[in-house]
């Protein structure tokens, strides 16, 4: 089977399996057979792909022209082979925690559910893949239209107060600036083909390239950089599995993917040198600011919320350091990150199924009654913290390692507390969860753990982020080689 074949395989299955799941929507069982083996599928095909990729091959695929120079393609470089991987292969917990957490909460419209999650994978492998602006830009805000009835799913008023911030802010700053980024770059360059080193011509002025920057990043809004950040706090009225995939498995892993792209493949460090400063003092100020709220946030999905908006600029602040040990620790953080705060979410659901609650002040004593959930939570907020032995640190590593090649020591400063500001709205959970007495609530309505597929779930992805803490060699192979081509 051809490498171009595997492409299409790989961008077809999601969507094959969500015609198979709506077909099967009166049979439970069989619809979540449907998911899993669609799921494990996608797996397969991404990473047949690896091996070639890692050897320094780059697969293509042109799927169509619709103008002249301007084709609907993909090829698979190191970045997006790494995105991929981390989509897809979560896509299989995702599924098994789905099951558990759809049926155990007795969850309405189960069918619609997973169509449209798994099309949003669909339109998440075509954005990893994809091999210009004009195929990222469109697959880009076909990922956001069709989370909208993910993010609506309850379909209460407050569902839908959520879920039209989310769309406004998604799609208005794709439009007022995204767009027009793209159609100016396809102007100076002649083309929007991605490349290592950039394609933007030598002749634009500093303050041009600074400008073009700045429209690049507040125009991807799923990377939540302040002060378009606000849709995804918003979208919290989602159900779990919805978190999961819009903080861990696509559509803000879409986001900083798309960042860290852009100033690779259409930048170039040569093209930013000097043009980053005020980009490095914005993801900076989001850091912080998005830990402060964190702090204060009393409801544990709130909580989450603000820490994924303050660990999204850990990435974009990497990648403005503009040093290579940098970059390679923003490419790290997106799967760092997605294996930790998917864990995080699914313990909150676990929480929450099992136990019926949704507030912070309401977990005292939960470890005893809840041991694996909580063990979890406390791996998923080590790598948030960036401590050992979580994949957090790994990331977190290169990511200091490049401030300092740089003197760069506004980053440092910023990094050092922000991870202070982490254990401070993280710490207090765990503590809470085991060295606190049970509240008078919880001994009244005696509860276990959730049921065995949350479980299963989590504890994949616990064991996971753990792993990766030992075992970075893919992820840090693919993230050396798109430096070195950078």
């Amino acid at each position: 089977m051809t490498a171009e074949t595997i492409i299409a395989l790989a961008l077809l299955a999601p969507l094959l399996g969500a015609a198979g799941i709506a077909l099967t929507g009166k049979f439970p069982n069989i619809r979540e057979t449907v998911t899993l083996v669609t799921a494990a599928a996608l797996l397969a095909c991404v990473m047949q792909l690896l091996d070639p990729v890692l050897a320094g091959d780059r697969p293509a695929l042109v799927l169509l022209e619709p103008l002249p120079g301007l084709p609907i393609a993909f090829r698979v470089e190191p970045l997006g082979m790494l995105f991929a991987l981390v989509a897809s292969g979560l896509w299989i917990v995702n599924s098994i925690y789905s099951i558990g957490y759809m049926r155990g909460n007795q969850e309405k419209n189960q069918t619609r559910f997973y169509v449209c999650f798994a099309l949003a994978i669909a339109a998440t492998m075509a954005i990893a893949f994809s091999a210009n602006l004009l195929t990222l830009f469109l697959f880009y805000e076909v990922l956001t239209l069709i989370t909208y009835p993910l993010v609506t799913h309850a379909g209460t008023s407050e569902a839908r107060s959520g879920g039209r911030t989310y769309l406004a802010i998604l799609m208005g700053t794709s439009v007022i600036f995204l767009l027009p980024a793209v159609i100016y770059v396809w102007h100076v360059a002649g083309t929007t083909d991605f490349r290592p080193g950039g394609i933007l011509p030598d002749t634009l002025d500093h303050a041009t390239v600074a400008i073009l920057l700045a429209l690049f990043m507040f125009g991807i809004g799923k990377a939540a950089l302040m002060p378009f950040h606000r849709w995804l706090p918003a979208a919290m009225v989602a159900p779990t599995p919805v978190s999961a995939l819009l903080h861990a498995v696509a559509v803000v892993k879409a986001g900083v993917f798309s960042v860290v792209k852009v100033m690779v493949f259409v930048f170039g460090f040569d093209q930013l040198d000097g043009a980053t400063d005020w980009l490095v003092a914005i993801a900076g100020f989001t850091i912080i600011a998005a830990s402060v709220v964190a702090l204060s946030a009393m409801n544990l999905k709130r909580r989450l919320a603000y820490s994924t908006i303050s660990q999204l600029s850990y990435v974009i602040l990497a990648a403005a350091i503009l040093a290579p040990l940098s970059m390679i620790g923003a490419a790290l953080h997106i799967a760092a990150h997605a294996l930790g705060k998917i864990t995080l979410f699914f313990a909150a659901g676990a929480i929450y199924t099992a136990a019926h609650k949704t507030e912070i002040s309401q977990l005292d004593g939960i470890g005893r009654r809840m041991p694996w959930t909580m063990t979890a939570f406390g791996i998923g907020a080590l790598s948030m913290i960036g401590l050992p032995p979580a994949a957090g640190f790994v990331s977190k590593w290169y990511l200091v390692s490049g401030a300092m090649e740089q003197a760069h020591w506004f980053a440092l400063s910023v990094v050092v507390l922000s991870t202070l500001l982490n254990a401070g709205y993280f710490m207090p959970i765990v503590y809470r969860a085991f060295l606190r007495p049970l509240s008078a609530d919880a001994e009244a309505h005696p509860h276990g753990e959730a049921p065995l597929p949350v479980l299963l779930a989590l504890g994949l992805t616990a064991a996971g982020t753990v792993a990766l803490f030992f075992f970075p060699d893919v992820p840090l192979s693919l993230a050396q080689q798109m430096v070195k081509t950078s």
